[in-house]
């Protein structure tokens, strides 16, 4: 290894490690072995972190070749189908719902997945009515367990508090069901029509505004706001009396 010393005013003494050592850490190469980049060389760890890509499946450098894809980087082993895991290094590849397929499982996707729901954990095609809404997103209920017993959920869980319930166990738990919606009521509850309902889902039956804590009328199983009651029903009245009349003269 040579060394080489320059004295630089004022009198600064500076050691420049050179042939032998890392750019990046000065430290002599073990075995004799480093990566060479634009004239400078690295020991492996050193050039790694300064120039080596990660691979977006595995989390480890690349070195030698890189799939740039899906805005990421991957070893060509690693960049696969997200259906079948078949490689797609070669072959190319289809982008698909936010996954990367070959083509032949892209083409049966297009043809299964028209109008249908992808479950938001594996991207796979929910068939119809097989899905469960948790956060806002879809997903197959098959990969959530419920958190009372964790038995594996059905289309029938619940969710309360941000946690998934079997319909057993919700039930169980003394949580009122929404009349409309079907949904468990975590707030304000509205009794009424023998029913519990969110506030903003009682709503009148002919305008489907929310009551919202003001009056209403029931009649025949349904409720009205004040203004179609009396639109509907005394007009009801006014026309059976009036017929009555006619009938006695």
């Amino acid at each position: 290894m040579h060394i080489f010393l320059f004295i630089l005013p004022p009198y600064t003494v500076t050691v420049v490690w050179t042939c032998y050592s890392c750019s990046q850490c000065f430290e002599p190469f073990p075995d004799g072995i480093y990566f060479e980049f634009d004239g400078r060389k690295y020991c492996e760890h050193d050039f790694h972190v300064l120039y080596a890509p990660c691979c977006n499946k595995c989390n480890e450098f690349i070195v030698g070749r890189v799939i740039k894809a899906m805005n990421a980087n991957w070893h060509p082993q690693c960049f696969r189908c997200e259906l079948c895991n078949k490689e797609l290094a070669d072959i190319g590849f289809l982008r698909n719902c936010g996954r990367a397929l070959c083509r032949e499982c892209n083409e049966r996707e297009k043809e299964a997945g028209r109008g249908r729901y992808v479950c938001h954990k594996c991207k796979g095609i929910i068939e119809d009515g097989g899905h469960i809404k948790y956060h806002g997103d879809s997903f197959h209920p098959y990969h959530f367990k419920c958190k009372r017993c964790g038995v594996e959920l059905d289309t029938n869980s619940r969710e309360v508090g941000g946690e998934l319930y079997c319909l057993r166990c919700h039930d169980t738990m003394g949580i009122p069901i929404c009349g409309a919606c079907h949904r468990p009521i975590e707030e304000r509850v509205v009794t009424a029509l023998g029913k519990n309902w969110h506030v903003e889902h009682f709503v009148c039956a002919v305008c489907e505004k929310p009551f919202l804590g003001h009056r209403h009328y029931e009649k025949k199983g349904l409720a009205y706001c004040e203004q179609h009651y009396h639109k509907l029903f005394d007009e009801r009245l006014a026309s059976y009396t009036i017929k009555k009349k006619a009938r006695h003269e």
